[in-house]
């Protein structure tokens, strides 16, 4: 399985992000970027790549763990930014210390685990809106547009383990599919004994 772990937003803060989104859409240029698919919005928190099934159910004790021991926190979608030239995204405020956390947990995680990670890097939370096509497209209107929106607040719960399908059928812009596979709610600590995935894991 091709996995990562995820903070997934609520339906109500993906809708104001959308609704700025069609906004961009307008701009000149958009048609040079392709757009990431809607259903697919999420804050990576750490990427693992293919996993062996035989590492999974250490995988989802240990991430279940890194949840049991990180308490919920506020979060909202923020202004924005790009990587280079070919990623733009926007990012996130309120308690950035509590996401780093639960991304250094579950990074920790899946190494314990066994699972071959890259370099580990300071964590920065965004979620990826569009990839330029070429190398010269200008992104900075956009970022621009992006600066001053305030998505409203929610509070992050959960810890998502999540499947990416990437496309198979060869159509010009099939985007890849996402599938959670396994969440964990966030407890602060509470009940953070050593052990298994336990009655937290709901999967689906």
């Amino acid at each position: 399985m091709r996995l990562f772990a995820a903070v997934l937003p609520p339906a109500a803060p993906l809708a104001e992000l959308g609704a700025v989104v069609d906004g961009l859409h307008a701009l000149p240029g958009a048609d040079a970027l392709r757009w990431t698919s809607r259903p697919g919005w999420h804050f990576t928190l750490a990427f693992m790549g293919e996993v062996d099934d035989a590492l999974l159910p250490d995988l989802h004790a240990r991430l279940a763990r890194a949840a049991r021991r990180t308490p919920p926190f506020a979060l909202r979608l923020h202004g924005g930014g790009h990587f280079g030239r070919r990623a733009l995204w926007t990012g996130a405020a309120g308690d950035l210390d509590g996401m780093r956390l639960l991304a250094e947990r579950a990074d920790a995680a899946a190494r314990r685990a066994g699972v071959p990670m890259e370099e580990h890097r300071r964590y920065q939370a965004h979620l990826t809106i569009a990839r330029a096509r070429g190398e010269d497209v200008p992104l900075t209107p956009f970022v621009d547009a992006l600066r001053d929106f305030e998505g409203t607040r929610w509070q992050v719960g959960e810890l998502a383990l999540v499947r990416s399908n990437l496309p198979v059928s060869g159509v010009p812009g099939e985007q890849p599919r996402y599938e959670t596979v396994a969440a964990w709610p966030l407890e602060g600590g509470a009940g953070a004994a050593e052990g298994g995935a336990g009655a937290g894991e709901r999967t689906g």
